[in-house]
C-alpha cells in the first residue's frame, strides 16, 4: 500500500478504500455535516422539498444560528425563524441558537474528533482540521446532496507541509503564523491540503490551532489539518468525548509524497498586520504604516475565544482605549462570555473601555452592530480585509492578533504589542 498523508487516510477510510492516490475521485461517506442560519435551511429547505427526502441521519447534523443572530431587523428575524421551524421539523437535536459561532461550537461542543470526514456549509469549516478531522466547506447544492444522501466526492487533494520549529516570542500568537503564511504561500493554493507540523504547533493550545486551521481558507486551500497529539486527546476528554486508538495514532507516512514541504522558523517571527484589502498584503508590525485607528474589533472565530480575549487582556490591564478610538468584543461563545466573567477578564476589558456585542458573526462579516463607515479605518482580529467585508467598501481594515489589535486600541494608531508587555 502506497504511503498516505493523514488526509489520504481519512479520505480513504470514508470511501471504504485501503487506501487513495492524489487526484483520484471517490465517494466518501460523510460523519457529519454543519450548517449555519446564513448557508443552511432556507438555501437546502426547497431543494430538498423538490427531492422530496428529508435529512439521511439527524443525529450527524449540527445546525447553529450565528450569522443573523439577534435579529436586528425583520428580514434577519424571518431567516432566525426559518431556522428554527427547520431544526423542528427535522429532529435536528443538535442545534444551537444563538449560543456562538458555529467553528467554535462544534469543538466546544465536543463533536469535533480526529479522523472525522466532516463538511460544513461555510468557507471556515476547515477549522475542525484542528482536531485532526478532514472537514471541507461547501455549497447549499453540495449541502442538499449530503442531507439527502450522508454521501459526497470528493478530488484527493495534494497536500502541503508546514513546519513551525521554534517558541514563539511574548506577543505574538498562531494568527501571526497564518498572516505571515498568507504573505509567504499566498491564498492560490488551490484544492491543496495545508498540514501543519513542528514543534511550534506541538505547543499550542487547541483553541490556537483552531486559528490556524480555520485561516487555511485564507490561503486558498482545501482544508486545513494538525495530527492529534496528547494535547488534542486531553482537550477532548476534558469535554467527555472517547476517541478510539485508530483516531489516537492519526499521522502522515514518514515516507509520505507531499506536494511540499515548508519550514520555518518562529523565533524570528514579529507580530503581522495585513494591510487592506487582502490578508495576503501581511507584513511586520514595525514595517507597518502607524495608522488612526476609528475602530478596534475583537471578534470571530479567528480572534475572540477564550484565548483571545486572555490576550487582550494581557495589553489592556490598568490601560484605557485612547480617545477617539473605539474598542468593540464580541465573545465567539456564550460560554467563552461566562468563563471570562467569571475570572475577571471581562471586567479588565469593559474596565479598559472595551464596548461589548453580542456573541456571533457580526461585524465580521458586515452583520450586526460595529460596522464601519465611509473612509473609516479599523484594525480587527478576524480572518479577512476584502473592501465591504466589515462595512462600507471605502473603509479600510487592518488584521492582526488580538494582542495587536489591543495595544493599538490603547495607542489608538497601529501598535507593536511587545511595548506592552515589556
Amino acid at each position: 500500500m502506497m504511503p498516505q498523508t493523514i488526509s489520504q487516510k481519512i479520505i480513504a477510510r470514508a470511501a471504504g478504500r485501503a487506501s487513495v492516490a492524489v487526484g483520484e475521485i471517490v465517494t466518501c461517506k460523510v460523519d457529519l455535516a454543519m450548517m449555519h442560519d446564513s448557508g443552511g435551511p432556507r438555501r437546502v429547505e426547497s431543494k430538498l422539498k423538490e427531492l422530496g427526502v428529508g435529512i439521511w441521519d439527524p443525529a450527524k447534523v449540527v445546525l447553529v444560528s450565528d450569522h443573523y443572530t439577534p435579529a436586528i431587523d425583520v428580514d434577519s428575524a424571518g431567516i432566525l425563524s426559518l431556522t428554527r421551524k427547520f431544526a423542528v421539523l427535522h429532529q435536528i437535536n443538535n442545534f444551537y441558537d444563538g449560543e456562538g459561532i458555529c467553528h467554535v461550537i462544534l469543538p466546544e461542543r465536543g463533536h469535533m474528533k480526529p479522523g472525522l470526514f466532516a463538511v460544513g456549509g461555510d468557507s471556515h469549516s476547515p477549522s475542525g482540521g484542528a482536531y485532526g478531522a478532514f472537514m471541507v466547506g461547501i455549497g447549499a447544492t453540495e449541502m442538499a446532496g449530503v442531507l439527502a444522501t450522508g454521501e459526497v466526492w470528493v478530488r484527493v487533494p495534494a497536500t502541503i507541509r508546514a513546519e513551525w520549529s521554534g517558541a514563539l516570542g511574548r506577543g505574538l500568537a498562531a494568527k501571526d503564523i497564518l498572516l505571515k503564511l498568507c504573505a509567504t504561500l499566498g491564498m492560490n493554493n488551490d484544492y491543496k491540503v495545508i498540514e501543519y507540523a513542528g514543534s511550534t504547533v506541538a505547543g499550542m493550545s487547541m483553541n490556537e490551532r483552531l486559528t490556524m486551521s480555520n485561516m487555511s481558507a485564507e490561503l486558498g486551500a482545501k482544508t486545513g489539518i494538525i495530527a492529534p497529539d496528547a494535547t488534542t486527546i486531553a482537550d477532548l476528554a476534558a469535554k467527555g468525548v472517547q476517541v478510539e486508538d485508530w483516531r489516537r495514532n492519526l499521522a502522515s507516512d514518514a515516507d509520505c509524497a507531499y506536494e511540499a514541504v515548508h519550514r520555518f522558523d518562529a523565533t524570528t517571527l514579529a507580530p503581522q498586520v495585513a494591510a487592506p484589502h487582502t490578508p495576503a498584503n501581511s507584513h511586520s508590525v514595525v514595517d507597518t504604516d502607524k495608522r488612526k485607528l476609528d475602530q478596534a474589533y475583537l471578534g470571530a472565530c479567528t480572534g475572540a475565544k477564550e484565548n483571545d480575549l486572555r490576550m487582550a487582556a494581557e495589553i489592556l490591564k490598568g490601560r484605557k482605549v485612547a480617545k477617539g478610538t473605539r474598542l468593540l468584543i464580541a465573545p465567539a461563545s456564550t460560554q467563552t462570555t461566562a468563563k471570562l466573567a467569571a475570572d475577571g477578564t471581562l471586567a479588565i476589558l469593559l474596565e479598559a473601555g472595551a464596548q461589548m456585542l453580542p456573541t456571533g458573526c457580526g461585524a465580521c462579516a458586515g452583520y450586526g452592530a460595529g460596522v464601519l463607515a465611509d473612509g473609516e479605518v479599523g484594525i480587527a482580529s478576524t480572518a479577512r480585509n476584502f473592501k465591504g467585508r466589515m462595512g462600507s467598501a471605502k473603509a479600510d481594515v487592518y488584521l492582526a492578533s488580538p494582542y495587536t489589535v489591543a495595544a493599538s486600541a490603547v495607542k489608538g494608531e497601529i501598535a507593536d504589542p511587545r511595548e506592552f508587555l515589556s
